[in-house]
């Protein structure tokens, strides 16, 4: 029902700045094209997107491509799905947005608005993104607003903290109930601790070593707002293996 994933979405008070960061933990910048009327750029590490938008933007958004959106609107409707955005015409570019139960906005566009990454672009220092984070009050109710969207379950923990992540539209999405977790936010695995500490503090970015979400050792903040949580395996990989 999502489409494809295409981006987190996060505005970006100052493009350039936020670009730099990113770069300099080894992302990529990719060719976007001319749909929006304001300043845009995307970074990818291969597999995640995150779209910098000059422009006011509801906390990170969770953007997907879905092409026949006018008849899928109309769907979602009449199964009484309620839209925070409703741009649909013959002569405009379609858009829709709406959030879930926790308020995290989630926006659907008829078409790509940037090219794809290259098969051969290398991942970040980061590591390999395994989840994108959204903090929860009812991880478990919070899931049955997503089922009909995302219908796969990927994992499901419910202690010490409920987390249930899914399939969505090809991005592993997690709901959390953690206390530490303040906002959507990418999680990574990294292989090389040294390596990612030697490289942040060389850069002089902003980093916490006692993050305290789930058993992530580095949170890296990015310029506009954006918390990157490093770990050394998957935390719920962990918990299976417990």
């Amino acid at each position: 029902m999502l489409g494809e994933f295409l981006e987190i979405s996060v505005q970006t008070p100052d493009i350039v700045e936020s670009l730099g960061f990113y770069k300099a933990l080894g992302f990529s910048e990719l060719e976007v094209g001319d749909i929006w009327p304001y300043k845009y750029a995307v970074i990818s590490d291969g597999r995640l997107c995150i779209g910098l938008h000059d422009r006011d933007v509801h906390g990170p958004t969770l953007t997907f491509v879905h092409r026949d959106l006018a008849r899928h609107a109309r769907a979602m409707s009449d199964h009484g799905f309620d839209f925070n955005l409703l741009k649909i015409d013959s002569d405009v570019f379609n858009e829709l947005a709406f959030c879930d139960h926790d308020g995290h906005m989630i926006r659907m566009i008829e078409a790509r608005t940037f090219s794809p990454a290259a098969e051969d672009v290398e991942k970040s220092i980061c590591g390999d993104w395994f989840e994108m984070s959204l903090p929860a009050r009812d991880a478990m109710g919070g899931g049955r607003f997503w089922a009909p969207l995302a219908p796969v379950i990927l994992e499901l923990r419910e202690e010490p903290t409920p987390h249930l992540r899914f399939d969505a539209a090809g991005m592993s999405l997690g709901l959390s109930e953690h206390k530490a977790l303040k906002r959507p936010s990418p999680c990574f695995v990294c292989d090389d601790l040294t390596w990612v500490l030697t490289d942040v503090e060389r850069h002089g970015l902003n980093i916490d070593t006692n993050p305290e979400y789930e058993s992530a050792f580095l949170s890296i903040e990015a310029p506009e707002g954006t918390t990157l949580y490093l770990f050394e395996s998957d935390f719920l990989a962990a918990d299976d293996e417990d």
